[in-house]
């Protein structure tokens, strides 16, 4: 309890904290979290904003801990979902349709201000954007830049993966000497460039291991070599949580002080937090007691494209059970709905043994 207690006080000076979801808005559920809570998690890769000319966020995850506070859902929304994106007269924007990964980056380059102003603006727009698809209103929000992830990784030394299938690097490639490399993926020729002679490109084969923070930060953003494309990257995303959250409440970090103050350091540099008004420290309290390892991870359609090419552009549509996924967040029915549907449940990691390395449920040798 003191370790947390330290912790909280270090989150709460140390995290970027701001209002992206307007107090007005329709999306937004309110101040009081005695009851069921909502959160909208948005992830953005600036690392390779670059050579998209835009920061786009690819991971948008609902998480939803129902009003008895003992569990959380992980929701992700595919990228490519064809939505309304509302106007925002604020910004001058208007309505137009498009892939929801469009609103965040369309709102933060009509925005002004401050870097913090304008990502808070982004994530407005899409928090109105996800409100209109799904119907679920939002206590908070919380903005994580991908390339952030490599800091807490670094400070917990990595984490344990299981790799479910093979998965092609299109960041990351072996020199001749078996040197790890990075290289860049050209879209227009769907070729992998920056490979040196007698180099090949990296693989992850199927199985449990230690992942360092280069490998897991390269494993979950993979997508084009595999089956399912983003909604498979989806779930290795989630899992990526999952193993990070574990890590970072285990009793070799929560005990050394020193290490859980960089890692909160190493967190509070690439994340924004909306507490919706709530002190920080009675959102940390509120959701203490939620075990990490019964997180449960959801996708939609369940897990298989459902896409139509309209104008040339590939768009995500959801299907009707999945609009009924969303429903039974927003009228607190989630547990009954996923009972009456396993299929919407994102697969655990199974590798060679189907268990994590240093795994207590490992059977004995």
């Amino acid at each position: 309890m003191v370790a947390l207690e330290v912790a909280a006080k270090k989150l709460n000076s140390s995290v970027a904290q701001a209002r992206m979801i307007d107090s007005r808005s329709a999306a937004f559920a309110g101040s009081n979290i005695d009851g069921a809570i909502n959160l909208l998690l948005v992830g953005i890769d600036t690392e390779q904003a670059w050579d998209r000319g835009t920061i786009l966020s690819d991971t948008i995850i609902v998480l939803h801990v129902p009003k008895t506070h003992d569990q959380a859902y992980l929701l992700s929304i595919p990228r490519d979902t064809r939505v309304r994106v509302p106007a925002n007269p604020k910004l001058g924007m208007k309505s137009y349709t498009g892939k929801i990964n469009s609103a965040f980056p369309n709102a933060y380059h009509a925005a002004e201000g401050t870097e913090l102003e304008k990502r808070a603006a982004g994530m407005s727009l899409l928090a109105d954007t996800v409100y209109d698809l799904t119907g679920i209103k939002f206590n908070g929000a919380m903005l994580i830049d991908f390339d952030g992830f490599r800091g807490i990784l670094n400070e917990l030394g990595g984490v344990d993966l299981c790799v479910d299938r093979r998965a092609e690097s299109i960041h990351l490639a072996h020199d001749a000497n078996g040197k790890i490399i990075d290289v860049w993926y050209d879209d227009a020729a769907s070729q992998v460039r920056g490979i040196p002679k007698g180099g090949s490109r990296l693989v992850h084969e199927p199985g449990c291991r230690h992942f360092t923070p280069q490998l897991a930060l390269d494993y979950s953003r993979i997508r084009k070599s595999l089956p399912n494309g983003d909604y498979d990257r989806q779930v290795h995303q989630q899992h990526l949580i999952k193993a990070i959250l574990r890590k970072a409440t285990s009793r070799g970090v929560l005990t050394d002080l020193a290490k859980l103050n960089r890692l909160i350091e190493a967190g509070g540099k690439t994340v924004i937090v909306d507490t919706g008004g709530v002190p920080m420290l009675d959102f940390i309290f509120t959701l203490k007691d939620i075990p990490i390892n019964d997180l449960v991870m959801l996708r939609t359609n369940p897990g298989t494209f459902e896409s139509d090419m309209i104008g040339g552009i590939s768009y995500v549509h959801l299907s009707e059970a999945s609009k009924e996924l969303f429903s039974s967040v927003s009228n607190e029915t989630l547990e009954q709905f996923v009972m009456a549907h396993p299929e919407f449940l994102a697969p655990e990691p199974q590798g060679d043994q189907g268990q994590y390395p240093g795994d207590s449920r490992l059977p004995p040798d």
